[in-house]
């Protein structure tokens, strides 16, 4: 393993050297060590964590500079595919595709499935593979990186990036720097893969210099990277294809084909094919990069306080030191501690001491094996037309802060078990009921009886905000009849 690899293939670009690279981001992750905040259906990705933006729209916005990539596509799954199109219209990206995955197989097949349908009209197309999730300081510095990666990539190298590594961190994998690479300033053969070390061994890395963190971003042709599936994981390839092959169309999204997806093993794009090929090239970055794996990562890239605290919301802080303390909502007030972490959201707080939280994991494993509801999902619920968020409840009723977007309409739907009344708040809602269309303003209201078929649509330039207060003897979601729909869930 220690020796270096032989030279990547070369072979003579048969596209257009200044033509665009294509994007793909990755956001198939769930983050459960950032809970309470990251759950199951609204994971880290989607969160406003290091910026006022989301890791998504952040990545996204990295890779928004018209000379030098096309518009991006997205690969996810079915219960994100709203969350990822409404936050790419919030920052006026308009994706080559937003491609939905049946069931996560890991990132070798989500960039296979994204490889064939890139190269579908260019197979020399370079692809460069992100994660949703990852932060990066540097843009300019990762734009350099990219430049550099590119003249290998267009040789025909698989290329990584490698980010100069800061501290012994165990929670990383490494890659060890090979010889330089020919005709590709900048670019280095990889002479190993190295999984996540010991202490002692990742201090040693560190002293040697020749290690770098492992970024798990990725910039190859798809060509090329589907030549080396193809020869090292037959299977996986033949899957990806099929899946591809019979994949349909949803609205604004491309549907796998769950069937065939479902045969590809799910591996990494490390484990599938970077360790194996000989075709492996690293650019060291110097990027300001951090996977925000943990609590403690957003504390060490966090502003902090004189007494080193990184302080994010309504927080009342006395004689704490060393601390990361975020609310999301309730005011947290916290005296005497040190090197500690705490978030507190609508409905879950967390404390732990700062060296500890990659344990968080362990708790959301402990509320789902409980069937907690907090392990999956937050008070505010997201959907495609907007977001709810239970204000109350009780036997027989229940009380919903409804908001919906400028131009978006729920389900023409109709209830079994229960009647709803709504009261405008703020914006105008524009009301089917029956047989009848009503225009509300702020303070009017309207009663939807139980069995009536009903929509609500805010056809107005602003955010329509509602109550609805929800009466009957059963009040579960699933007692939804949806007559039509314009996301395709009727």
């Amino acid at each position: 393993m220690a020796a270096d690899r032989g030279a990547p293939a070369c072979r003579s670009p048969a596209a257009d050297r200044s033509s665009k690279i294509r994007p793909v981001v990755l956001s198939g992750g769930t983050g459960t060590r950032l809970w309470p905040m990251s759950r199951q259906l609204h994971p880290k990705q989607f969160l406003p964590l290091a910026s006022e933006a989301s890791l998504l729209q952040e990545t996204v916005r990295r890779v928004d500079d018209k000379a030098r990539f096309a518009s991006p596509l997205v690969v996810c799954n079915a219960a994100h595919r709203f969350l990822v199109a409404e936050q790419l219209r919030e920052i006026g990206v308009r994706p080559e595709a937003i491609l939905i995955e049946p069931e996560g197989r890991n990132t070798a097949p989500a960039a296979a499935t994204a490889a064939l349908i890139l190269g579908d009209g260019d197979r020399d197309a370079l692809m460069l593979v992100l994660p949703s999730d990852h932060v990066i300081g540097k843009v300019e510095a990762f734009h350099e990186a990219v430049d550099t990666g590119a003249a290998a990539a267009r040789a025909g190298a698989l290329v990584t990036f490698g980010v100069r590594a800061e501290a012994p961190e165990t929670g990383f994998g490494y890659i060890r720097r090979g010889a330089a690479l020919d005709g590709a300033p900048g670019c280095y053969r990889v002479a190993r893969f190295v999984e996540k070390p010991e202490r002692k061994m990742a201090e040693r890395y560190l002293a040697e210099g020749d290690h770098y963190w492992n970024s798990g971003i990725f910039l190859f042709s798809a060509r090329r990277y589907l030549e080396e599936l193809e020869r090292l994981q037959p299977a996986m390839a033949t899957a990806c294809r099929k899946a591809v092959e019979r994949a349909a169309r949803d609205s604004d999204f491309l549907r796998l084909d769950a069937a065939a997806f479902g045969m590809a093993p799910a591996l990494s794009i490390d484990h599938a094919v970077m360790e194996a090929t000989t075709a492996a090239a690293v650019v060291p970055a110097d990027m300001a990069w951090s996977d925000i794996g943990s609590w403690s990562a957003l504390w060490e890239i966090g502003a902090k306080d004189k007494d080193g605290n990184v302080l994010v919301g309504d927080v009342s802080a006395h004689g704490v030191k060393g601390s990361y303390i975020r609310s999301e909502g309730p005011l947290v007030a916290a005296v005497g501690l040190e090197d500690v972490v705490i978030v507190a959201t609508d409905d879950a707080v967390l404390a732990a001491a700062k060296d500890r939280v990659q344990e968080v994991k362990g708790i959301v494993e402990a509320l789902k094996a409980e069937g907690r509801v907090e392990a999956a999902s937050h008070p505010k619920v997201y959907r495609p037309w907007g977001h709810y968020q239970t204000v109350d409840a009780g036997k027989g009723f229940q009380v919903k802060r409804i908001t919906v977007n400028p131009g978006h309409k729920l389900s023409l739907q109709k209830h079994n078990r229960r009647s709803e009344h709504w009261v405008v708040v703020e914006g105008t809602a524009r009301v089917t009921r029956g047989e009848e269309v009503l225009e509300l303003e702020a303070n009017q209201s309207t009663y939807i009886p139980l069995g009536t078929a009903h929509r609500l649509e805010n056809p107005g330039a602003d955010p329509l905000q509602l109550i609805e207060v929800q009466y009957g003897d059963y009040l579960g979601e699933d007692d939804i009849v949806r007559l039509e729909d314009s996301y395709g869930r009727s």
